[in-house]
């Protein structure tokens, strides 16, 4: 039976069948309905901004999530303005998600020049979340070469040295889904935690032009200094948690960065440009390694001119980069490899590994060969709900099995 038959046959396997034969929304989707744990979405509004939106429209795509969000920041301001911060904070954070999603949706459409307004939409959303909620929270400039990196340093109430989560996002999540992502899961537990924005992630992105980088330690160490001067740090339990491409960047810092006693990566990435390569043919990789660039480019162009889907893929992942080509921006991809470096991480990690790992499958087995440091490796599985890259629905399981090992690795 095909995908498409078994889901109309039996639309009570959607979590199985999957909710779009679009591989990109079916994912975003899993991604917001497992938002609704933390109160980052609420699932009645996220399957009814779906009604009218098929699968090849990339148009109705970006239009439903910014209209739902604008929809749902005009309700938080309401309810602010008629002093009901709770609810007004509730609300922010749904917007955010929502606002979120149309952010990434950008690369599907054929104008862009929306990309940085609807950024600022999802920013101000989050922001006013960030000023409404019942939590602790400061906004912080964390040093960084010449310029800061905004960031977001949450903490329990008490003046107490408290152990310290530094989240590191991925490639392209809002910020808003590190607070479903382990942030408010560590908050529950005692930690304070840090979110920023990296090189190349988000406002660093957006507004600023920073790209990626790929040691990630020269990111890392600074956050360190700036942590353990704070009064409110025990500098001596400092856990780190990577998100997606996240789980490249906290190994690679940890082969150079030994200040951090503990480790997550959620999943383990070896070699960020194997999700890449998959999808070019053995022979324009050879051009790619025999460093044929101009005829490797002219190739790669009359492939994108070809398949409308491949561009939007391209533009979306290559942005990060600030690269200029097709060859340049591989060659930069697969600088990101942790084969030579891994062998000097010191630091406990533990690894999920989810069934169904559809960017990087079996690189988390692979990062516990290679690294230096003791490591243990949680599998996640489709029966517990918690497959696919990340486990989009099982984020009270993730955050379950991650903090219980993380409490134990710190003596809390």
């Amino acid at each position: 039976m095909s995908l498409a038959s078994s889901l109309f046959s039996h639309p009570h396997q959607a979590f199985s069948t999957g909710f779009y034969r679009n591989e990109s929304f079916d994912y975003e989707l899993r991604i917001l309905l497992g938002h609704a744990t933390y109160g980052a979405s609420d699932t009645g509004e996220v399957l009814s901004a779906l009604t009218d939106i098929g699968d090849k429209d990339y148009e109705g795509w970006y239009e439903g999530w910014f209209d739902l969000g604008s929809r749902i920041f005009e309700q938080a301001e309401a309810s602010a303005n008629a002093g009901h911060p709770r609810s007004a904070s509730n609300a922010y954070l749904r917007a955010a998600s929502y606002f979120g999603v149309a952010v990434n949706a950008v690369d599907g459409l054929s104008d862009d020049s929306v990309l940085v307004p609807t950024f600022r939409h999802h920013r101000q959303a989050w922001d006013r979340f960030v000023d409404t909620t019942q939590h602790l929270v400061e906004r912080v400039r964390i040093p960084y070469e010449d310029t800061t990196m905004p960031g977001y340093f949450f903490r329990p109430p008490g003046e107490v040295r408290r152990p310290t989560l530094i989240m590191v996002n991925g490639s392209d999540g809002p910020i808003s889904s590190m607070w479903v992502s382990g942030g408010a899961g560590a908050l529950e537990r005692g930690y304070n935690v840090l979110m920023f924005d990296g090189p190349g992630q988000q406002s660093m992105l957006f507004e600023h032009n920073v790209p990626f980088r790929h040691d990630w330690e020269a990111v890392i160490t600074p956050v360190v200094d700036f942590l353990v001067d704070r009064p409110d740090v025990d500098a001596s339990k400092l856990a780190m948690y990577g998100i997606s491409q996240g789980g490249y960047w906290v190994p690679q810092a940890l082969a150079f960065e030994h200040r951090i006693a503990a480790a997550i990566a959620d999943p383990g990435v070896v070699d960020v440009s194997a999700s890449w390569l998959k999808h070019i043919p053995r022979g324009m990789q050879n051009l790619l390694d025999e460093g044929k660039a101009e005829v490797f480019d002219r190739d790669m162009a009359m492939g994108m001119r070809a398949s409308k889907d491949n561009g939007r893929l391209w533009r979306f992942r290559s942005r990060p980069y600030l690269t200029e080509g097709y060859y340049n921006t591989l060659a930069e991809v697969r600088k990101y490899r942790l084969e030579h470096v891994a062998g000097s991480i010191t630091t406990p990690m533990l690894i999920t590994d989810p069934e169904g790992e559809q960017f990087w499958p079996g690189q988390s087995s692979r990062l516990a060969e290679l690294s230096g440091g003791p490591t243990t490796v949680v599998p996640f599985t489709a029966a517990e709900g918690a497959n696919l890259h990340c486990q989009p629905m099982a984020r009270r399981l993730t955050d379950q099995r991650m903090f219980d090992w993380l409490d134990e690795q710190l003596n809390l």
